[in-house]
């Protein structure tokens, strides 16, 4: 056991970490809680000094600790880290964060600067360029937001640094930004050319130092002699490039060939699809992948798992144990309940960050099964709602991987393949994004081919074709649901921004 490997990801809601062996067998795993904070309506930030350091630390200790019980040493082959993504953490010519990171597309604040740059630069050429529109999701509006709205922070800013790549720069000292995540910097980067977008930067942040770009698996530094007692990785250990999550456990789980497309069940519910070649979407994220020559699809609903949290705090309930036993006993169709998920406004394919939760058809006879059960549902349609998009452009969704720990218990999964009618399949592990970081990390050092899957298929989740004839209704209604209700979601949402006065 001499090769071990260490991933770890941080998340939105809590950060896991792995130690496994060079083929891929945990040997431990670690997780810690966190939480976001929300300051302002639209804002979502994490504290990187308190969140991501300190859950990479206390991570990192801990599985190193676990190797030297077992084998009486730590002898670590590599390190590889992901996170969140694409985020803004701004910080000074010592490295220090400037103000808590914005978050990845559930950071809405830069509505404003969307709009002008989109004007300015052309929707058209945008997308033609860059592979993707404007949306809250792209890291340009995040910057310039940040020049226009904190001018002192702004003036003291000389690097951004992402989550995965905050760590690496702790770790190794080195100032780096994979492409995959650069290909999400949009309008910054050009994915067809694999570079920065100069006269496009100068623009958005004049002035501002960028990363050296690397591929994910690349190795970009070692461990220094500094950090080694805060984490218990030994000085001198090889640290690659890493990446955003959902591109880490996609690698993990063999979502690798032309139409394969990752389902990410969590806070919020992710989609990935590899293409057969680059491809472009106003209503998605056209994005490199994780190795060179590789292109995707991505989509991202802004809450999933985030609605049924809300829902059991709302309830009173410790556990979803309880909630998933009474949507359990609710009907297909939650007794004539229909929800829209866009509590957070909605990613794709929508690009509304005024969009906003409904719950249609309530009566005095609907219990609280009935609600979560609607909750999940509504994910489920918001999933079918992005698969169409990817097969409107191009997708060939020939194969359906779900992954992340809302796959666990059964009933969310079972709901989403009978709304789509199609059966996902299910890998052995649910350890997630950080298993596809100790993988990238053994690629980086040779000790993997690039198309290693680690985390193999252990289950098919089928649909049951009565409840599918159900969900095309209800599906039908879903679709109306939005721009019926489009108008007065978006007046409630100034509301909010006003303070509901």
């Amino acid at each position: 056991m001499s090769s071990l490997l260490l991933g770890v990801d941080i998340g939105t809601a809590s950060s896991k970490g792995v130690l496994v062996d060079a083929d891929g067998t945990i040997v431990a795993t670690a997780t810690r809680a966190h939480e976001v904070s929300m300051p302002h309506p639209g804002w979502v930030e994490h504290d990187a000094q308190a969140v991501w350091w300190a859950d990479f630390t206390a991570i990192s200790k801990e599985l190193t600790a676990a190797a030297r019980d077992q084998v009486g040493r730590v002898e670590l082959a590599a390190v590889g880290v992901s996170g969140i993504g694409p985020c803004l953490l701004p910080v000074d010519s010592d490295d220090r964060p400037l103000r808590p990171a914005i978050l990845y597309g559930v950071d809405t604040r830069a509505t404003v600067e969307i709009d002008e740059l989109t004007q300015s630069l052309g929707a058209t050429t945008i997308l033609e360029r860059c592979g993707s529109v404007l949306t809250s999701q792209s890291v340009g509006p995040k910057l310039a937001w940040l020049r226009a709205n904190e001018p002192e922070t702004w003036a003291a800013t000389r690097r951004f640094l992402m989550a995965h790549s905050f760590i690496a720069r702790r770790l190794t000292g080195s100032y780096i930004l994979d492409h995959h995540s650069a290909s999400q910097c949009t309008p910054m980067y050009d994915p067809v050319e694999h570079r920065w977008i100069e006269e496009w930067t100068d623009l958005i942040a004049p002035g501002l130092e960028l990363p050296q770009l690397c591929w994910p698996s690349e190795v970009v530094g070692e461990v220094a002699a500094g950090v080694a007692g805060q984490t218990g990785i030994p000085a001198g250990t090889p640290v690659v490039a890493g990446t955003i999550d959902a591109w880490a456990e996609a690698t993990s789980v063999g979502v690798t060939a032309p139409g394969d497309v990752m389902l990410m069940y969590g806070t919020t519910m992710f989609l990935v699809e590899v293409l057969d070649r680059p491809r472009r979407s106003p209503d998605l994220w056209g994005t490199v992948g994780t190795f060179p020559g590789t292109h995707n699809f991505a989509a991202g609903m802004a809450t999933s798992g985030a609605v049924t949290d809300w829902i059991r705090k709302l309830t009173g309930e410790s556990s979803f144990e309880g909630l998933v036993a009474e949507a359990q006993k609710s009907p297909s169709g939650s007794h004539g309940l229909l929800m829209l998920p866009y509590f957070a406004g909605e990613r794709t394919p929508l690009f509304d960050p005024d969009a906003r939760g409904v719950l249609a058809g309530l009566t005095l006879r609907h219990t609280r099964g009935d609600i979560y059960r609607a909750a999940l549902e509504a994910t489920a349609y918001g999933v079918r709602h992005n698969l169409e998009a990817m097969r409107d452009s191009g997708g060939q969704d020939r194969r359906l991987v779900a992954v992340g720990g809302g796959t666990k218990g059964g009933l969310w999964t079972q709901i989403v393949s009978d709304v789509l009618g199609a059966p996902q399949q299910l890998p052995r592990q649910t350890m997630g994004a950080c298993l596809g970081d100790a993988l990238l990390a053994a690629i980086g050092i040779g000790e993997s081919p690039e198309m290693t899957q680690w985390n193999p298929i252990s289950t098919t989740i089928e649909p049951g074709p009565e409840r599918t004839v159900v969900y095309e209704r209800f599906y039908a209604l879903y679709r109306e649901l939005y721009p019926d209700t489009r108008k007065i979601a978006h007046a409630l949402a100034r509301e909010q921004r006003n303070g509901g006065s």
